[in-house]
């Protein structure tokens, strides 16, 4: 830690102390741009493979195409992987011992969960920012008002939220950065392509269908794709949540934020207890 950031730490309140510890990290991705790869040229080299490679192959009923339909999937799974760059992160601060040199501060300990999590929710931001943008170009468009719109970006940084929070637990709990992508890559992976992500569930064998259809990414695109008009109509048999994804998506939310952020701060005063 240099010099210049160690005041703004020292300054009081929980907020303050947390935003000098996110502008530590944005302080990393000015100086490493290619930390901003898995939320820029990742995405959109994402987009373009599906859209074009395997678009072609895939019929959906929506107004505009396969093209549309991918756009909320491709956001579902970056906002997913938020949980993914936060372990590394919190790993790696640890193993450097970077983190117990913040706690040799005067500073609150929740400030440094705090702060990492405000920097990863900006870095998915960035991430859904691009992957309009490329949208736009390949001729993705919202067809609902202004509040349907903003609520499926609400709906993806609120996830990218709960994320987040796993992220910081598996990080606490993992002790080597290798062990976190190890972890992380036999988890997150499954997750977001047995879902609805990419393609419809209706031509899936029905136990992997059922499976997609209650995992909880399939309700957070589903949702995006309704809230944004790029929905297609259900086939026979959807699951219940296929059939109402908005409050599942917002209970999943809770849930896992109610369950999982409590154990991260556990396994985190554990782990720098040590």
């Amino acid at each position: 830690m240099t010099t210049l950031e160690r005041p703004q730490i020292q300054q009081t309140g929980l907020m303050q102390q947390s935003l000098a510890i996110a502008r530590r990290n944005f302080l990393h991705i000015k100086r490493m741009p290619e930390m901003l790869l898995d939320v820029t040229i990742q995405p959109v080299m994402f987009v373009l493979l599906f859209a074009y490679v395997f678009g072609s192959s895939i019929d959906v009923a929506t107004p505009a195409g396969y093209r549309a339909f991918l756009l909320a999937g491709i956001m579902a799974q970056t906002v997913a992987f938020a949980s993914f760059i936060v372990a590394v992160g919190l790993t790696a601060d640890l193993e450097k011992g970077i983190v117990d040199r913040m706690r040799s501060l005067p500073i609150n300990p929740a400030a440094v969960l705090v702060g990492r999590s405000i920097s990863s929710l900006a870095h998915s931001s960035i991430g859904l920012v691009v992957m309009s943008l490329t949208g736009l170009v390949i001729g993705w468009r919202i067809h609902t008002n202004l509040f349907d719109a903003a609520l499926g970006y609400l709906l993806l940084l609120g996830w990218g939220f709960a994320m987040i929070w796993v992220g910081i637990w598996v990080g606490s709990a993992m002790r080597s950065v290798e062990a976190v992508n190890g972890v992380m890559f036999a988890t997150m992976f499954p997750i977001t392509f047995l879902a609805n992500t990419f393609a419809p569930t209706d031509r899936m064998p029905t136990v992997l269908r059922v499976i997609a259809e209650w995992n909880p990414i399939s309700s957070l695109t589903q949702a995006v794709r309704e809230l944004w008009g790029n929905d297609q109509p259900l086939a026979d048999g959807a699951a219940f949540p296929m059939h109402h994804p908005i409050p599942f998506t917002i209970g999943w939310i809770i849930l896992i934020t109610a369950v999982v952020a409590p154990l991260a701060i556990r396994t985190f005063r554990g782990r720098t207890a040590d």
